[in-house]
């Protein structure tokens, strides 16, 4: 089979620009054909701050805490309520952080007396006996110990 290609032949080379304008008198406004839903984006994995529980620190803690500043600012004494130069035996420096024979200063010095006792024997029926009968370590002891019970009972 020939093909004929000589530049005789009634074929007409479209021209572009009047095929143009043919399609916009046909459809002046085109729409532009609607794309692909877009896929719903992942939700990004920002973590949630997290919240610190609110403890308060409850008034027995509050004045065992405060009292054992006292006596480490102003000093420790045995056989002496108020040492002249402002050191304070236990019971002391309870008063000094409750600022009154309150509740929260009952129930420090008994929570007190109950840890000197565990530690040291139940002979102990006092905390001026306790405290003078005692090294300024095993005092201290007795106070830490005392401060975390108050801590985990949240008193």
């Amino acid at each position: 089979m020939t093909t004929r290609t000589d530049s005789s032949t009634d074929f007409t080379p479209v021209d572009q620009d009047l095929y143009a304008a043919a399609f916009q008198l046909l459809d002046p406004d085109p729409t532009p054909e609607p794309a692909a839903p877009a896929l719903p984006a992942a939700p990004a994995q920002v973590p949630l701050p997290v919240a610190v529980p609110v403890r308060l620190t409850g008034p027995v803690e509050k004045t065992l805490t405060d009292a054992l500043t006292f006596l480490d600012i102003h000093g420790w004494a045995r056989g002496t309520l108020i040492h002249p130069e402002g050191a304070r035996c236990s019971i002391g420096a309870l008063r000094a952080a409750a600022g009154a024979r309150n509740s929260a200063y009952c129930d420090a010095g008994n929570l007190l007396l109950d840890e000197a006792q565990r530690q040291h024997g139940t002979k102990w029926q006092s905390i001026p006996s306790w405290n003078d009968s005692h090294s300024g370590a095993q005092v201290r002891s007795v106070w830490e110990a005392a401060i975390r019970r108050a801590h985990h009972l949240n008193i």
